[in-house]
């Protein structure tokens, strides 16, 4: 599904991500671990098409088109979905109106009041959040973990192909990670298609979310790959010990 080649990126004059490969098949769901500083948040943003980067080489390929030059809104149109670090708020539009109009920018015939209202009271209590949540403007006022699952009930609702998990875990409790995770996992089941890639410092979000690769990201390129052993490795032993690219336990 998403194919990145020898991808080299710069902000200013730094350069984050240095050669970079990754190879996700469809279905599959990878984690990117590794501390910070390392280039982990800025891949999801030149994924996503974030203009405060440039690409200096290299090709981002999703699902055979290639991304490059494209803007945000026409990748989230093919089918890419970017949950933010930390999202921001929208004052005056409500998280019903913001969700309306975004469906329908992606389809051909506006989805009707009664679909709409149906499938998002039932997503909002799929995610046990307030009722009101709906009416209130995008994020003002919402608590980080209040955020993270308006993150969530936008995915519910549009329906990408590809997911992109930016330290979801942060600003969540056990257990609101927990109804997160087991709504996320859901939409898997029901998406059998559907790719994942999971951006985080701790293994906590795999234990729910369960990788079948993981990728360790030191000084913008991946150091060592490996499953999910290798996150409970990192756990155990800290990112200092993991330097060999193939490492003890890639299964590749």
């Amino acid at each position: 599904m998403l194919k990145i080649e020898n991808l080299t990126v710069k902000t200013k004059d730094k350069e984050i991500l240095k050669n970079f490969n990754i190879d996700i098949g469809f279905g599959e769901v990878h984690a990117i671990m590794g501390p910070n500083g390392t280039g982990k948040s800025t891949l999801s943003k030149v994924i996503m098409g974030s203009s405060d980067y440039e690409i200096l080489n290299g090709n981002i390929i999703f699902c055979g088109d290639n991304l490059n030059g494209l803007t945000p809104d026409e990748r989230a149109r093919k089918g890419i979905f970017l949950s933010f670090q930390n999202p921001l708020s929208i004052e005056g539009v409500t998280n019903s109106e913001f969700l309306r109009t975004a469906i329908n920018n992606n389809r051909e015939n506006p989805i009707g009041l009664y679909e709409f209202i149906k499938e998002l009271d039932k997503s909002v209590e799929e995610l046990s959040m307030p009722n009101d949540m709906i009416h209130r403007s995008v994020n003002k006022g919402a608590s980080g973990g209040e955020r993270k699952k308006n993150e969530i009930l936008q995915m519910k609702l549009l329906k990408p192909k590809f997911l992109i998990l930016d330290e979801l875990d942060s600003g969540l409790d056990v257990d609101s990670l927990k109804t997160v995770c087991q709504n996320i996992n859901n939409y898997l089941k029901e998406n059998k298609d559907t790719s994942v890639l999971i951006i985080t410092h701790y293994p906590r979000i795999l234990e729910y979310i369960r990788p079948k690769y993981v990728h360790i990201l030191r000084d913008g390129n991946i150091v060592s790959k490996g499953d999910y052993n290798l996150a409970l490795q990192v756990e155990k032993d800290g990112y200092s010990k993991i330097n060999n690219l193939n490492g003890n336990i890639d299964n590749e």
